[in-house]
């Protein structure tokens, strides 16, 4: 047990909890019945599913649902059957980035923002800017959205880390930039935000393994994939953790940690929809240039999905 039981928790200010993206979001995978066909029956189910089992907010259209291979008409078209389907249950959170500012801003006026709670936008990639670019650009964005803006960074993906010091000055400058999704993975940088933040700006973390450790830092919770296949112990977890009752929630973190790890070995969403397969969710089909998982990470899931229910 990491802390004795007169421990008080209070790096979290519960004060915050009318915040709707505070706990579990989940990034939604999208099913497909073959490469080019969206299987909308089974997301809906799916989408069920992960509200049925507590989880906060969802988040429609980010990495994990293969936008990047998806026309405009089947990302609108996503998008309201997303909305539709929630019914307003939990907010909805719609990923709505790139790496070029002009063109980001011309999507989000032309974005139908009924049903949306706000938005996740990931850093500029490939084209690598500077700090001061990075800030320009979220500025930009923050400027031109009538929702509130979630920044991303995930340098395994883009090549470029928000830094610590561009983060807060986000935070500060930008009343409408509420917070951050930190997959960096540094959990030293993630601890310089939180020390520095403003109160009302919310950490959220970015890798399922990482987000127990995050939250005891202070972080809001997590925008989670596992949660598609695990949805009511990342939600557990998540809550346990955010009350304080470390010991409840410790034991969950390890019971799902294997999975956590695995199903990222070989790409997202590669993993998570070889594990929903598992489960009988949907069907693994991804869009190229993401292939399936190899059979021996398929046979390892499949191993571990049973631990885990033993």
């Amino acid at each position: 047990m990491p802390y004795p039981d007169n421990f008080q928790f209070s790096t979290f200010n519960f004060q915050l909890m009318k915040n709707p993206f505070i706990g579990t979001g989940v990034a939604l995978v999208t099913p497909f019945r073959k490469p080019a066909s969206i299987d909308f029956s089974k997301l809906e189910a799916l989408i069920n599913n992960i509200i049925a089992n507590g989880v906060d907010y969802i988040v429609a259209l980010g990495t994990t649902s293969e936008a990047a291979t998806m026309t405009d008409t089947e990302r609108h078209a996503l998008q309201d059957f997303i909305i539709e389907t929630v019914a307003a249950r939990c907010p909805i959170m719609l990923g709505l980035g790139g790496n070029n500012t002009l063109a980001v801003t011309d999507a989000i006026a032309n974005t139908n923002f009924d049903g949306i709670s706000g938005i996740l936008s990931v850093a500029p990639y490939y084209n690598k800017p500077n700090q001061r670019g990075l800030a320009q650009h979220f500025k930009q964005i923050a400027e031109s959205s009538p929702v509130p803006v979630v920044i991303y960074n995930v340098p395994g993906r883009t090549g470029v880390n928000i830094a610590a010091d561009t983060t807060l000055q986000l935070a500060e400058e930008c009343p409408n930039i509420i917070g951050i999704k930190e997959a960096s993975g540094n959990i030293a940088q993630v601890m310089q935000i939180l020390r520095n933040k403003p109160e009302k700006f919310l950490v959220i973390s970015g890798d399922d393994s990482l987000t127990y450790p995050m939250i005891t830092l202070g972080a809001a919770g997590v925008i989670s994939v596992i949660a598609n296949a695990l949805p009511k112990e990342m939600s557990s977890m998540v809550k346990y953790a955010l009350k304080g009752d470390l010991k409840k929630a410790l034991p969950l973190h390890y019971r799902m940690l294997p999975l956590m790890n695995a199903i990222f070995e070989e790409g997202n969403p590669s993993g998570i929809k070889a594990l929903m397969e598992i489960q009988g969710q949907i069907t693994n089909n991804l869009r190229m240039p993401l292939v399936k998982v190899s059979k021996p990470l398929y046979n390892k899931l499949s191993q571990y999905y049973d631990e885990f229910n033993a």
